[in-house]
């Protein structure tokens, strides 16, 4: 008996350390093979810096008349090296109420949207008959046909502009009052779905007032996330108010006053608001502390730097010009990144960003891994799938994906992340690209990048 206890005893022993034999090596050809080397997780620095960054912050509105004069060049990129990146541009066709558009007028609009292009802005455009609360504005019938003429210029310049507004009806373009009686419920239907309908259909519009949208599609339910960003009318029209911060109701832009505010705070993560201050009623205070309340409530993503000049100035005597400056619209920063120190074919990809900023990102850009060669000095772009709209304020997300190395030949790069614009003539140029702020990370080469401050080795 105890021979056999020894013998069994002996067979367990031998059979566990070739079991652990095995194991070991089994381990060991894991490592060599399967498992790549991360770099250690890097962390980014906050940065408090104001710069200009696409479509968003304050905008300078310049008005012309019938006959007057285009934008000047030297001007806007005055503008730009002031942290100004959106121009708000409303044309005044005062002498074309009864005929079509001409030749010197679509070439005044032509003229000015190249301006724009070569200063590396963006544009809000606006159409009026008249600038006086009891002029006169066109006819539907003419309104159209402007309309019409107006589809080409639209399509040669969707690059440069970021959102249009309704206009066309009454005073300013502002839908209040109208000679021709175009402020029926019906009327408006029929010029914002005309204007829609000649635009290219990634350009949104935006409505005066939150009423004149509802009464337009019939419901006062904001879009959701299924429609948002979608080619739906509904989906493409956000709002403008010109009387912000001036009294209870905005000079009358809001009747249920609670109800609309909240209607356009829930549409505002996925179309724009904007617009300008006015002088404010007696009692009412535009101060800090109620802007940046309503700001960061209704998500603006600009507002007029020339109007109310008494409450802009306000802001800077009190101190928070230079904090709605930083977060108008979005503003991305990196918070940290985990990355692997080698690969081939393809890379794990973790990084968190923030969006500190009042608003989302409304128009679609295209967002990618840029690797640099260290010997060569060559770019390569690997696509990302995350759509950055979806960074919503006061938000951090993960990208947290697998990114494709295909074509991308074996050797050491640097890694940095691109969002830039979709637009062929633009997505090469830094002024249109997504600054993040973050310190010590923005360069200006290859059209503008994020340097994620780490080294990858495809093998």
């Amino acid at each position: 008996m105890k021979k056999d206890r020894r013998f069994s005893w002996l067979v367990k022993n031998v059979l566990g350390f070739v079991l652990l034999v095995n194991l070991a090596f089994a381990c060991s050809k894991k490592t060599k093979e399967d498992d790549k080397p991360i770099e250690p997780a890097v962390k980014y620095e906050v940065s408090s810096e104001i710069f200009p960054n696409t479509e968003r912050g304050f905008a300078k509105t310049l008005n012309v008349q019938s006959g007057g004069a285009p934008l000047n060049l030297v001007q806007l990129k005055t503008l730009r090296n002031q942290n100004i990146s959106l121009i708000v541009r409303v044309f005044y066709f005062n002498a074309y109420k009864d005929k079509p558009l001409d030749a010197a007028q679509l070439s005044l609009i032509q003229t000015d949207m190249a301006s724009l292009r070569a200063a590396g802005l963006k544009v809000v455009m606006r159409f009026a008959y008249t600038d006086q609360i009891d002029g006169t504005d066109a006819p539907l019938a003419i309104v159209l046909q402007h309309m019409d003429q107006l589809k080409p210029v639209f399509e040669a310049n969707k690059d440069v502009i970021a959102f249009v507004q309704s206009g066309f009806i009454g005073a300013w373009g502002e839908w209040h009052n109208s000679s021709n009686g175009l402020t029926t419920p019906e009327n408006k239907k029929i010029v914002l779905e005309k204007l829609l309908s000649v635009l290219p259909k990634e350009i949104m519009v935006q409505v005066r007032t939150p009423v004149s949208k509802q009464e337009v599609f019939g419901t006062s339910t904001p879009i959701s996330k299924t429609q948002g960003y979608s080619t739906e009318n509904v989906a493409r029209v956000g709002h403008h108010n010109d009387c912000f911060l001036s009294s209870t109701d905005d000079y009358g832009t809001y009747q249920n006053i609670a109800a609309e505010k909240q209607y356009i705070s829930n549409e505002a993560l996925y179309v724009p608001v904007g617009g300008e201050t006015c002088p404010p009623l007696a009692g009412f205070s535009p101060n800090c502390v109620e802007g940046r309340t309503q700001m960061k409530l209704l998500k603006w993503t600009y507002i007029n730097i020339d109007y109310y000049v008494p409450t802009i100035n306000a802001w800077k005597a009190s101190g928070c010009f230079e904090e709605f400056q930083r977060n108008l619209g979005y503003r991305f920063s990196m918070v940290s990144s985990s990355l692997p120190a080698e690969a081939s074919g393809s890379l794990k990809m973790n990084l968190q960003i923030v969006n500190s900023g009042f608003a989302p990102l409304y128009n679609r850009k295209t967002t990618s891994l840029i690797l640099k060669n260290k010997v060569t000095g060559a770019f390569y772009a690997a696509p990302l799938a995350y759509d950055i709209r979806e960074c919503k304020p006061s938000a951090t997300v993960t990208l947290d994906e697998t990114v494709s190395l295909t074509g991308i030949p074996a050797g050491d790069y640097s890694l940095f992340l691109r969002v830039a614009d979709q637009a062929q003539s633009l997505k090469d140029r830094s002024e249109y690209a997504v600054r993040f702020a973050n310190t010590g990370t923005w360069i200006t080469e290859n059209g503008g990048m994020n340097d994620l401050k780490s080294s990858l080795k495809i093998n």
